[in-house]
């Protein structure tokens, strides 16, 4: 699976050769940095200073890697696949190898720290339902109003949370029909690397 990169994105890593291939690894330290404690506008500003190079290649630059390593490692692209994207950006062998060793040596990281960043979603615990059904009011002496009231129990954070949802048949049928369909397409192959690639 090779990793697509936008003409932005290419702009901004087309900013590591001016750089220099000293800097690249500064940049890459930099990046890894930023992912675990946020952007740090003084740290660029001494790397510019040092490296004597402007702010901006600094900064675009190391934006340019942090998209490159957090993409590459969510998808866990193989060595093979990751030369194969950074391959048409053009860049000297030097530079390529560079870019390779900082993403094999980093990706088990970054990984562990997209995680720790993705949100805690709530988890199914119970479902509890009841049908209700209005045959008359004052001013209509036979009508039937169908309602399905549910009580959906969820886990969150040990937590345990309720919600109450009131709908019609006909729309819960739509939504069961809707997931039905959902999960079928999860079936397929196509999803099934994708899920895979996710873990």
């Amino acid at each position: 699976m090779l990793l697509v990169l936008s003409a932005e994105h290419r702009a901004h890593l087309g900013c590591l050769p001016r750089a220099g291939g000293a800097a690249v690894g500064e940049l890459g330290r930099m990046a890894l940095e930023q992912l675990r404690r946020g952007a740090a506008p003084r740290a660029c500003e001494s790397a510019a200073r040092k490296l004597n190079i402007t702010v901006d290649i600094i900064q675009h630059g190391v934006e340019g890697l942090v998209y490159l390593l957090t993409e590459s490692s969510k998808l866990m692209i193989s060595e093979v696949d990751f030369q194969d994207s950074i391959n048409v950006l053009g860049f000297s062998d030097e530079l390529n190898k560079s870019l390779l060793q900082l993403y094999l040596d980093n990706r088990k990281e970054i990984r562990s720290i997209l995680g720790e960043l993705a949100p805690r979603l709530p988890s199914y615990h119970s479902l509890e339902w009841r049908l209700d059904v209005q045959l008359a009011s004052r001013s209509l002496r036979q009508q039937i109003k169908p309602a399905v009231t549910m009580k959906l129990h969820l886990n969150q954070n040990e937590d345990q949370t309720a919600q109450v949802l009131q709908t019609d048949p006909a729309t819960l049928l739509h939504l069961i029909q809707q997931l039905e369909q959902a999960l079928g397409e999860m079936k397929m192959n196509h999803c099934r690397r994708i899920v895979r690639n996710m873990k």
